[in-house]
């Protein structure tokens, strides 16, 4: 058996990184014919998606950013200004990203990671199902994944 030593190093540098990406990548086609067959198409790029609500002076009440890939819509964030919440704002802009989604960008799920604190039950209420719990993340707090079939 030969030994090596390795040296360690900490760091960003986006030139290694985009090199572990790329590597990454290549091995994730290799074992995945999943990947393979979505390399390539228009649902292997990741495509932003954002919505606003705005007030009647022009000021954001409310707001979604999202993303999409591999036919998944992906909520990365959901805010409703605290004196708009109870007004439907939410519930609009989640049901416009999911429209949007489905009948523009050929989605057939949606997925999204909340906290205990913000708003698990919402998403619950939109047809959502809870995939997974991370307990302490941060310490203290849960993340819930949910998703949702769209079609």
């Amino acid at each position: 058996m030969v030994s090596r030593m390795f040296r360690m190093e900490t760091g960003v540098d986006k030139e290694r990184l985009g090199l572990l990406r790329s590597r990454l990548r290549e091995a994730d086609d290799a074992a995945s014919p999943v990947l393979r067959a979505l390399r390539g198409t228009p649902h292997d790029q990741e495509v932003p998606l954002a919505l606003w609500a705005l007030d009647e002076a022009g000021d954001i009440a409310a707001g979604l950013a999202a993303h999409t890939w591999g036919r998944w819509l992906h909520v990365n964030y959901l805010w409703v200004a605290e004196r708009h919440r109870g007004a439907g704002l939410g519930s609009r802009l989640l049901d416009e990203a999911e429209r949007v989604a489905r009948e523009d960008r050929g989605c057939a799920r949606s997925r999204v990671e909340t906290w205990d604190f913000q708003a698990p039950g919402f998403y619950r209420s939109h047809g959502y199902e809870l995939v997974c719990v991370i307990p302490d993340y941060p310490e203290g707090a849960k993340e819930f994944t949910l998703t949702k079939k769209l079609a």
